[in-house]
């Protein structure tokens, strides 16, 4: 990572309180190194890191002098962007899963609690499609080429596939995956 430097507030502008700050900012390299070695963008690892801070920040402002404070809150600190890192973790291969190509027509799991998650999932993500988006991914989930859903909006079979490929990445950006 270029900068160690940890900003005061995250993305969605949470202040972190400043001890909390500063175990971040001693946490942030080891945590963006192991978030890099699990193939997780260093600028999605840095925003998990901020959100955790700020979630630890409100925990503690939360609890208040009557409780036993933290001992080692830098452990704290890198457990709460272990679990955020895992859970973002999960989604993205959910999302990945769910947007395999290949894997639409086949069912995606037989165990009937993943099977449930990917329901789930898969609405959030229908959700955040557009109208005719979400028609195409409908097509290619019963099984349609790419052919027959480019004859279906009168567009070639490449300019349907290149449309659905950028409707994922917005969506990706809408759910935060990217």
């Amino acid at each position: 990572m270029a900068q160690d430097r940890v900003s005061p507030t995250d993305r969605r502008g949470r202040p972190i309180s400043p001890p909390v700050l500063r175990a971040a900012e001693e946490v942030s390299r080891r945590a963006i190194q192991h978030a890099e070695r699990l193939f997780v963008d260093g600028a999605v690892a840095a925003n998990l890191l901020e959100e955790a801070a700020a979630a630890v920040s409100r925990a503690l402002t939360a609890k208040g002098t009557h409780e036993r404070p933290v001992r080692d809150l830098e452990s704290y600190l890198f457990r709460a962007f272990l679990r955020r890192l895992n859970r973002a973790k999960r989604r993205q291969s959910l999302f990945s899963e769910a947007v395999e190509l290949e894997s639409f027509p086949a069912p995606i799991s037989s165990d009937p609690r993943a099977a449930l998650e990917m329901k789930i999932f898969m609405d959030e993500f229908l959700m955040q499609c557009d109208p005719a988006m979400r028609d195409v991914v409908c097509r290619r989930i019963e099984g349609c080429s790419w052919n027959e859903i480019g004859r279906a909006y009168r567009i070639s079979s490449h300019a349907a596939e290149s449309k659905f490929s950028q409707a994922l990445q917005k969506v990706r950006k809408k759910i935060g995956l990217r």
